[in-house]
C-alpha cells in the first residue's frame, strides 16, 4: 500500500492519498465484522500489516519547539557569523534561507514513494519469524495467513502489488487483523515512533510501540508482539501426568508476592485454589513461559507448610525454610 501523502509533504492537497487511508479503513471494519472467533490457543492475523503515516513530529519540533523570540535570535546569530566572515547581509540571509531549504528537500525526498510502510511489516515478521525458531516452542500462537496462491503471489510480486484482496470465505480462517502507524520522530536524528494495534475479533487490541531507527523499532515492536501472544496466560489447563491441572494465577495478577507462604496459601484459598507442589512448579518450569508453563528463574516460591522453593539453593534441596532465601521476594501463583 501506499504511503498517504500530506499536503506537508508536497505543498498542495492529495486526494488521492486520503482515498487510499480511507479504503484501508473500509478494509479494517469489513475484516473486524468477518472475522471468526480468535482460537483460544493459536491466533492467526491478515496477511498484510497496512501502515498509516502520522504527524512529522521532527518538522513540529521545529516549528513549535521554540519561541519565536529564540527562533530569531538563533536567525540573528547565524547572519552576524556569515557577516563577520566578509558576506553582505542580503547575501548572509540568503545562504541561510538556501541552506535550509536544501535541508527540506533532502527531507522530503527520503520520504517519498511507497516504501516504509513495506520496510517495517518486513522487519516485524522476519523479526517475529526469527524469535520463533530460536525458541522453539511447541506451539506457534501467533501466524500471519496466506491466502494467496503460490502462482498468484508470484504475480502481485511482479507487479510489486500486496496482498491486499479480501476473500470472506478466507476471513473465517483468521482471527483478527494488525495495522500500524509511524511518525518521524521529534529528534530529528533518523528515529521513528511506530505503533502497532492488532484488532481481534473478540473485540479485544493490543498496542504496542517503539521509537529508534525504523529497523530497531521494528524489531522491538515484533519482541513485544511475541511476548504478549506466545506467554502463558492465566488461567489455563495443562495435563500434567495425565491429570488437568488448572494454573489460576494469584488473586490480582498472574504472579504475586507474599511476605510469608501462610499468607500465600491464604491468597489461593481466598478463590478456591492451592499453591503448587514441588514437583509442579518443577514440571511446570520445565515448559517454560512460551509453552503454557511459569519459568522459575531465580526467584523463591512459596510451598504448603510454610516453607519455599530455592531453585539456587538444589544442595542437598531447594525446599528451605523461608529465612534461608535471605531476605528475597516471595513468589506465588495458584492452581487448581
Amino acid at each position: 500500500m501506499p504511503i498517504a501523502q500530506t499536503q506537508a509533504d508536497t505543498g498542495r492537497p492529495l486526494p488521492q492519498g486520503r482515498v487510499k487511508v480511507r479504503a484501508w479503513g473500509l478494509l479494517i471494519l469489513g475484516l473486524c465484522s468477518l472475522l471468526a472467533p480468535a482460537a483460544a490457543q493459536a491466533l492467526t492475523l491478515w496477511p498484510t500489516i497496512p501502515f498509516i503515516r502520522g504527524q512529522d513530529l521532527c518538522q513540529y519540533q521545529d516549528a513549535y519547539g521554540r519561541s519565536r523570540s529564540a527562533s530569531r535570535k538563533e536567525m540573528i546569530l547565524e547572519v552576524s557569523q556569515l557577516m563577520a566572515m566578509g558576506a553582505e547581509t542580503p547575501n548572509a540571509v540568503q545562504a541561510i534561507v538556501t541552506i535550509d531549504k536544501l535541508i527540506s528537500q533532502q527531507r522530503q525526498l527520503a520520504r517519498i514513494g511507497a516504501g516504509m510502510d513495506v520496510t517495517l511489516e518486513s522487519v516485524i515478521k522476519a523479526a517475529l519469524d526469527q524469535t520463533y525458531r530460536e525458541v522453539q516452542p511447541r506451539e506457534r500462537k501467533l501466524s500471519f495467513f496466506n491466502p494467496t496462491a503460490l502462482i498468484e503471489l508470484l504475480d502481485e510480486l511482479k507487479e510489486q502489488h500486496r496482498q491486499e484482496r479480501v476473500d470472506a470465505s478466507q476471513l473465517a480462517r483468521l482471527s483478527g487483523m494488525a495495522w500500524g502507524t509511524y511518525a518521524y520522530g521529534p529528534s530529528c536524528n533518523n528515529d521513528l515512533l511506530l505503533t502497532l494495534h492488532v484488532t481481534l475479533h473478540s473485540g479485544q487490541t493490543y498496542n504496542f510501540s517503539a521509537r529508534g531507527e525504523p529497523e530497531s523499532a521494528a524489531i522491538a515492536v515484533a519482541n513485544k508482539l511475541f511476548q504478549q501472544f506466545q506467554a502463558t496466560h492465566f488461567p489455563s489447563v495443562l495435563h500434567i501426568n495425565g491429570k488437568p491441572l488448572t494454573l489460576v494465577g494469584a488473586p490480582g495478577s498472574p504472579v504475586s508476592h507474599a511476605p510469608t507462604p501462610a499468607l500465600a496459601e491464604k491468597a489461593c484459598a481466598s478463590i478456591k485454589a492451592r499453591l503448587p507442589s514441588w514437583d509442579e512448579y518443577e514440571m511446570l518450569a520445565m515448559l517454560g513461559d512460551w509453552n503454557g508453563g511459569v519459568s522459575l528463574n531465580h526467584d523463591v516460591w512459596t510451598l504448603t507448610g510454610g516453607k519455599v522453593l530455592s531453585p539456587n539453593l538444589r544442595n542437598p534441596s531447594p525446599v528451605r525454610q523461608p529465612e534461608e532465601a535471605r531476605g528475597e521476594d516471595l513468589h506465588f501463583y495458584c492452581v487448581r
